[in-house]
């Protein structure tokens, strides 16, 4: 078992409306990655993720390998926080 972590992401591009959150979702469950993912105000998709190191990396090289198909990453801004572990699973939030 590795270090656990946690790491938001805040992704832009062609992300709203092409099912990224509901991949995103489903690529940190495959993962064993807890958190969430939200669609943002000004265009952007943001997700937290918590998990053993190589678990939360892999869904981060899903994401800045371009996400679900019909997505168009841009960009992917990556900051690390402390780890908290307080989520049970990984679910799409809606503002």
């Amino acid at each position: 078992m590795g270090d656990k972590v946690r790491k938001r992401m805040v992704i832009t591009g062609r992300v709203q409306g092409v099912f990224f959150r509901a991949s995103t979702r489903d690529t940190a469950r495959r993962h064993g990655v807890t958190g969430w993912v939200e669609n943002r105000p000004d265009g952007a998709v943001e997700a937290v993720l918590e998990g053993d190191e190589e678990d939360v990396d892999a869904v981060l090289s899903w994401v800045k390998n371009g996400g679900p198909p019909s997505a168009r990453v841009e960009n992917v801004r990556v900051s690390e926080e402390p780890y908290k572990g307080g989520f049970s699973g990984f679910d799409v939030r809606y503002s």
